[in-house]
């Protein structure tokens, strides 16, 4: 059976790799990791919409579309604003949980003082529980990530704001 470090470091070279995709089977274990690659179309149109002469017309309007998170743009934004910012990302894909049951308490709410070494969360990868540690010392600014949603390797989770 694979360790959970095993598996960590075949995400790292995923990660770090050209390849998109990785399935490996060991004894009666089938791990299989795929990348999210952005897509990115160029699109071209006319404009047809008739304008008062006084304004120049373009004839065209190039736009790039790529697929990507709103939660993870409204993070990198937050993180321009205030350099104090730390984001806490997953390690690894699986399911996040704010609680270490369902009927328990959340680990950590918005407002919340943590150190370096405060559990915030738990992402559960092949039925194991790994512990998401803060860190950082500072206070969580914004859980971004919903309890029992599946995450990606890098994905944040939430973002902790350093004292």
């Amino acid at each position: 059976m694979l360790k959970v470090e095993e598996i960590k470091s075949l995400i790292d070279a995923l990660h770090e790799s050209s390849i998109n995709e990785l399935e490996l089977e060991q004894d009666n274990v089938k791990l299989s990791l795929k990348k999210q690659v952005a897509v990115q179309v160029a699109e071209q149109s006319l404009q047809v919409a008739a304008q008062p002469a006084a304004k120049s017309v373009p004839t065209h309007d190039t736009r790039v579309v790529e697929e990507t998170n709103v939660e993870t743009e409204t993070v990198m934004e937050a993180k321009e604003e205030n350099k104090n910012l730390i984001t806490v990302t997953s390690p690894m894909v699986g399911t996040f949980y704010s609680a270490p049951s369902p009927d328990a308490d959340p680990y950590v709410k918005e407002g919340d003082a943590v150190d370096e070494d405060t559990v915030v969360c738990i992402v559960e990868a092949m039925k194991l529980m790994n512990p998401i540690v803060s860190e950082t010392k500072g206070k969580i600014v914004e859980i971004v990530a919903e309890n029992g949603e599946l995450v990606e390797y890098g994905q944040p989770l939430m973002v902790v704001e350093r004292q």
